[in-house]
């Protein structure tokens, strides 16, 4: 398909979640015309913005004439169908967050609350960035990262087998195995 249907473009979501913190600087960022363009360019036709606690309230666009449409919403009691629908994914640090897009195959961009004391989520950010699994980057350097965003580069999750870890595990406590 080339992108048309019908003479309409098709949709092309960017979904973006902060989870139930407070990360005005994300959405600040998201919310950028350098950022909002950025995607444009990028073929991008939408924008969500989960926002959770966060104060700041982005700019809504409805996307008239073939220009990009921003809408948000504060929580859900479930992000699965957004993540679903979306072509790109722009998330906090949170292991939910992170792991439920890497395993639905979405292409993600990770941006670090630098606001977190002990910020333990960067360690995974940047662990599986180093695998190629997603991109990583700071509110600050977003648009950088949105510019040479090259999705073609990342390399699919495939979430371990457990099953040696449970052979060993019953080996150890003596309950029988099929080895």
């Amino acid at each position: 398909m080339d992108g048309a249907e019908n003479g309409k473009l098709s949709r092309k979501m960017v979904f973006v979640t902060v989870g139930t913190t407070c990360f005005d600087a994300l959405v600040k960022a998201v919310d950028s015309e350098h950022v909002k363009e950025e995607l444009t360019k990028k073929g991008y036709t939408n924008i969500l913005i989960q926002m959770g606690r966060g104060s700041y309230v982005p700019t809504k666009v409805l996307g008239v004439d073939g220009s990009l449409r921003v809408d948000y919403f504060t929580f859900s009691r479930s992000i699965a169908d957004y993540l679903k629908s979306a072509s790109l994914i722009i998330s906090h640090a949170g292991s939910g967050s992170i792991f439920e897009t890497l395993q639905l195959g979405k292409p993600l961009i990770v941006v670090v609350n630098e606001d977190l004391m002990d910020n333990h989520q960067s360690e995974l950010a940047e662990e599986l960035a180093e695998r190629k699994h997603l991109l990583y980057t700071r509110p600050q350097t977003l648009l950088q990262t949105i510019q040479a965003i090259d999705l073609k580069s990342l390399v699919p999750y495939s979430p371990g087998n457990p099953m040696s870890v449970i052979t060993l595990m019953n080996r150890f406590l003596g309950f029988p195995t099929d080895s």
